[in-house]
């Protein structure tokens, strides 16, 4: 509802008191029925689509429309907005400060924390990752937009901070040559919510590191290894190799990321399951109890 006394501008501006096809902010916030600031709020928080021309915001009016019949759903179902969607937005502007608010938006429309990490983040990073593969995006965008992306997760974090005893420890990394470390980090933080303590190497570790570091964890119940980069594969299959040597046949070997395709991959590449998500990384573990792992020799 946008009351009563908007109702003469919002006809107005369908008689064709505004452009057909496109408004200034402030257009918007009258057709809106809500202060300039307010739109621009929108703006930020990537609800309301804008783009700044000659240093001045332009809105799309089907935008505004689609904006004003989405305020008529019931507030139980705005959990599904776009909000990937509309953080992938606010990183690629460079808006740290709107990124959060759209986190904050979604959170409160009942979002759930590990949801904002899977089906916000990660999706919104992955778009991101696409246009810059394509050509569409700089790589300082792109590196931007992860540099923004970690100082989320470490807002977020401490919400997946859990009481009670561990399930065991999970050793994650990547191998030599990967640099992508924030998909580690999202995994990271969703295991530790469910249960399992976490030894999180990140990005780019040379093998013989990583398999002193997975020798050296205590209660080890699983090792993760993220490859996004294809180039980066024959060393992911290497360092598998090389961790099953030292470990034996007690702990469970799980490979994921954008470079490994599916299940019968990940068991060329010597794991022993593939989980294209966090989620699945969890059932993995959950399905799969310690010392009972069925290895990939």
């Amino acid at each position: 509802m946008w009351g009563q006394r908007y109702a003469g501008v919002v006809e107005a501006s369908y008689r064709g008191a505004v452009s057909d096809t496109e408004l200034t902010l402030h257009e918007a916030a009258e057709l809106l029925g809500v202060h300039y600031m307010t739109a621009y709020r929108y703006v930020r928080l990537g609800v309301l689509p804008a783009e700044k021309a000659g240093g001045t915001w332009r809105v799309a009016r089907a935008d505004v429309v689609a904006m004003r019949a989405a305020e008529s759903v019931p507030t139980g179902s705005r959990r599904r907005a776009p909000w990937a969607a509309r953080l992938e937005s606010r990183l690629v502007a460079g808006d740290g400060r709107g990124a959060w608010g759209v986190v904050e938006s979604a959170l409160a429309a009942g979002v759930e924390v590990d949801e904002i990490y899977l089906d916000v983040i990660a999706p919104a990073m992955q778009g991101i990752g696409e246009r810059w593969a394509t050509g569409a995006i700089d790589v300082a965008v792109e590196h931007r937009a992860s540099g923004i992306a970690f100082r989320l997760l470490g807002r977020l974090g401490p919400r997946f901070a859990r009481r009670g005893r561990s399930r065991g420890t999970v050793l994650l990394g990547s191998p030599a040559g990967e640099r992508h470390s924030l998909p580690v980090a999202l995994v990271a933080d969703v295991l530790r919510g469910a249960g399992w303590d976490v030894s999180d190497l990140g990005a780019d570790m040379p093998l013989e590191s990583f398999v002193r570091a997975v020798i050296d964890t205590a209660d080890l119940a699983a090792v993760g290894v993220s490859v996004t980069s294809p180039e980066c594969l024959p060393m992911a299959a290497q360092l598998l190799g090389a961790v099953r040597a030292g470990v034996g046949g007690g702990v469970l070997l799980a490979v994921g990321g954008g470079a490994v395709r599916d299940a019968a991959h990940a068991h060329e590449l010597g794991a022993d399951g593939w989980a294209a998500s966090a989620r699945e990384f969890v059932e993995l573990l959950e399905g799969t109890p310690t010392g009972a792992v069925t290895t990939s020799n």
